[in-house]
């Protein structure tokens, strides 16, 4: 799959592609509790979409990274797309930047 083909309402998305940027960490309260939240904007050939790194998933990935995220899920965020790694998905790191 590539960017240019994700749509808000999508699940089960496997993509592969660059981290070409990575914001501040903050502290979101969630439903459940805090988190930090961090969004990285990943890349390939057909564009680009945000990409919510939550807890763990901060620190596993750096700017330059290629990686694959499996089972993820878009969202839709103030008329944005965003890509989401949830429980059943993870984000695996090809090769570092």
């Amino acid at each position: 799959m590539k960017v240019k083909d994700l749509a808000a309402g999508m699940d089960g998305v496997t993509i592969r592609g660059r981290i070409v940027k990575i914001s501040e960490k903050i502290e979101v309260e969630t439903k459940f509790e805090k988190s930090p939240l961090a969004v990285a904007l990943l890349e390939d050939e057909t564009g680009s979409i945000r990409l919510n790194l939550w807890r763990g998933q901060i620190d596993l990935v750096k700017v330059g990274d290629e990686v694959i995220v499996e089972h993820g899920f878009v969202r839709s965020f103030k008329d944005q797309a965003e890509l989401n790694v949830g429980s059943r998905g993870r984000i695996i790191v090809i090769s570092r930047g």
